[in-house]
């Protein structure tokens, strides 16, 4: 008993650095528990009847949950997800991998608290074969799983793409579950709010692993952590300060730096290595980074932690920090010099993996939340709001930079976060000049539902001819920011209140469910899918949510208005990396993997632009000067 207390008052030390001597904010929960309290090592001494304190205590060969993996470049990354173990049970866990028909260990990692997670990393990693594993705790407990071959022999590449994992519903998600099995991704995306307990985040994640264990057990998965996570109601990390409170408007974080670690660690840390792993302000680690699955290369990125906090830096025109709801207000007001969005870092790391295609044929960006407002009315069709300083759609400037880099690599965009589905085209300078983006919906739309829904019922310009949906178009978002919406998936219902009450009825339309989205490396194109929670698989696309799929050509990320060609490259090598700067200020146009040996490079204006060329990256040969012409002769281009 003693071993115990004293394990939990280290604990509360190691969870709260440096909070009690600045003592200037609670640390208890509405009930008096503390961050993670149902996960605590003390947890075997408690009687406790609360749900989540139940749900953790599980019988001892079941206390390994579930595993997460990708491997990359020949390095495989595993977390292992452990229920919380007793005192006199060993810390340590075991990696095993079938190979010739035996088990043999691979590995074997500590068990770490807070979090009971485990990791393996294992180099040299041969990706061309599926291997069975299994992950082991003392002489019972197991978990079981597939490590799949990277699927590059595949034309069409599918991903998963899941967000918004409702507490109001905590049940089983057997109903998405078997459908993904039988759509058969090759990657899983989960787009953050995994949790939405807060201050209890192990219990929520093994609950969120036990939910989703017989899909995740066998593919490789992308989750990241978004506000709900690490308690806050949103989030706008500027670079690791200290929140104010956990509204999150100051910008920071609100808990202690070793719980917002522990959720980072439990959910990114089997992601490939940080691009740039230096550490951000009260030594809170980063995950953004690179992964290449099947020859479609994802940018995993961070797009909160980052962000400047609007409070106090721009001015108040709605109820609180962060909400807007003066029309006709100057976006210039919000827009201001030093607001931050993705940060300096990332845009170096997006500047750089737009130019590498080593491994990739086409490319995508995977983040937590929309760049852009595409939301009118908020927890119910009585509540419109004109802006929401949540979403990435500000501040602008960062967006526009953003979207610019995207756009630079012929990538979509893919997120979550906002409850509400929707593909939308962005605009920068115009309308419909960048790149695609789909939001997936809430996995379960009971938390906070939201609608689009323009306030005077009117299509935009130019809506989308062949839609069954009325809003579609050119708009306008609340921050200003050019969209082209193609599709959306409203609710039915008329409140967050009416939706949780009906949350499990199949016939009734929540907008809730996932988004699939396929890479077709052949032809070139992506479609975006949208299927509700209870959709019937059998009976095809009829099922998907009105509006949906939506194709389109790689190449249509890059909207803008061409002005003419450039001499043809002829390349003595297929499927070359071709860059064309402009060489007036230095602006990299584009930089892509071309199909076959033959390219002609389009431009957007009249100059003079330098192209580079090579087989991974354009570093092997270059030519300046070039200026657009019908009639030139085709540019010789060597690279053996």
């Amino acid at each position: 008993m003693k071993s115990c207390v004293f394990s939990f008052l280290s604990f509360l030390i190691v969870l709260m650095p440096d909070f009690a001597a600045r003592g200037d904010r609670p640390f208890a929960g509405p009930r008096g528990e503390t961050l993670d309290t149902y996960c605590a090592e003390d947890i075997w001494e408690k009687d406790n009847n609360a749900f989540l304190a139940q749900s953790v205590k599980v019988p001892r060969d079941q206390v390994v949950g579930f595993a997460l993996y990708t491997h990359d470049s020949g390095v495989l990354k595993m977390s292992a997800q452990l229920y919380p173990l007793k005192p006199d049970e060993p810390r340590i866990v075991r990696l095993e991998l079938k190979t010739g028909g035996q088990w043999r260990q691979a590995a074997e990692a500590p068990v770490v608290y807070p979090g009971w997670s485990a990791h393996f990393r294992i180099e040299g990693w041969d990706g061309s074969k599926d291997v069975p594993y299994r992950v082991r705790h003392g002489a019972k407990a197991m978990f079981e799983g597939l490590i799949r071959k990277d699927p590059v022999d595949k034309e069409v590449i599918v991903v998963g793409s899941l967000s918004c994992n409702s507490n109001n519903d905590r049940s089983d998600r057997d109903d998405i579950v078997r459908k993904l099995k039988q759509q058969d991704p090759d990657l899983l995306f989960f787009a953050g709010d995994q949790s939405y307990d807060h201050t209890q985040h192990t219990a929520a994640w093994l609950l969120w692993g036990k939910q989703f264990r017989e899909i995740i057990k066998d593919r490789p998965v992308v989750s990241i952590p978004d506000d709900h996570d690490i308690g806050q109601g949103n989030v706008w990390g500027e670079g690791g300060i200290v929140a104010d409170s956990t509204a999150g408007d100051s910008g920071g974080y609100f808990y202690p730096a070793d719980y917002i670690r522990m959720v980072d660690r439990c959910q990114t840390w089997h992601l490939p290595d940080a691009w740039d792993p230096r550490p951000i302000e009260q030594d809170i680690t980063v995950y953004y980074t690179r992964l290449r699955v099947g020859g479609v290369d994802f940018a995993v990125l961070e797009d909160r932690k980052f962000k400047s906090g609007p409070k106090g830096k721009i001015p108040q025109m709605g109820p609180r920090p962060d909400h807007i709801r003066e029309p006709g207000y100057d976006p210039a007001k919000i827009d201001l010099p030093g607001l931050k969005l993705l940060g300096d870092r990332q845009m170096a790391f997006l500047h750089e993996w737009g130019q590498d295609w080593t491994g990739a044929q086409m490319k995508a960006v995977l983040s937590q939340t929309a760049l852009c407002g595409a939301v009118h009315l908020h927890q119910s069709k009585q509540n419109r709001l004109l802006a929401d300083l949540d979403c990435n759609g500000w501040p602008q400037t960062g967006r526009n930079q953003a979207l610019k880099a995207f756009r630079r690599a012929f990538a979509c965009h893919l997120c979550g976060d906002q409850h509400l589905a929707v593909v939308v085209k962005h605009g920068i300078d115009a309308f419909r000049d960048g790149p695609y983006a789909c939001t997936s919906p809430a996995t379960i739309n009971s938390y906070y539902g939201r609608w689009w829904w323009p306030e005077d019922e009117r299509p935009g310009d130019n809506p989308i001819s062949d839609s069954p949906l009325p809003w579609t178009g050119d708009y306008r978002d609340g921050l200003y920011n050019r969209i082209t919406m193609f599709a959306y998936a409203n609710p039915e219902l008329d409140s967050t209140q009416q939706m949780a009450k009906h949350r499990r009825e199949p016939q009734t339309n929540l907008g809730d469910g996932y988004a699939l989205v396929r890479f077709d490396k052949k032809r070139r194109t992506i479609t975006f899918e949208c299927w509700p929670r209870y959709a019937d698989l059998s009976k095809g696309d009829v099922q998907q949510y009105p509006g949906w799929p939506v194709t389109f050509k790689m190449e249509e990320n890059d909207g803008r208005k061409v002005f003419g060609h450039l001499a043809e490259i002829v390349s003595d090598t297929a499927d070359a990396v071709v860059q064309v700067i402009n060489e007036a200020d230095g602006d990299i146009l584009y930089t892509l993997r071309i199909q076959g040996k033959r390219f002609r490079p389009q431009v957007y204006a009249p100059g003079s632009y330098t192209v580079k060329v090579g087989r991974e990256k354009p570093d092997a040969w270059s030519a300046s000067g070039i200026k657009p012409d019908a009639d030139a002769n085709p540019l010789m281009v060597s690279l053996k």
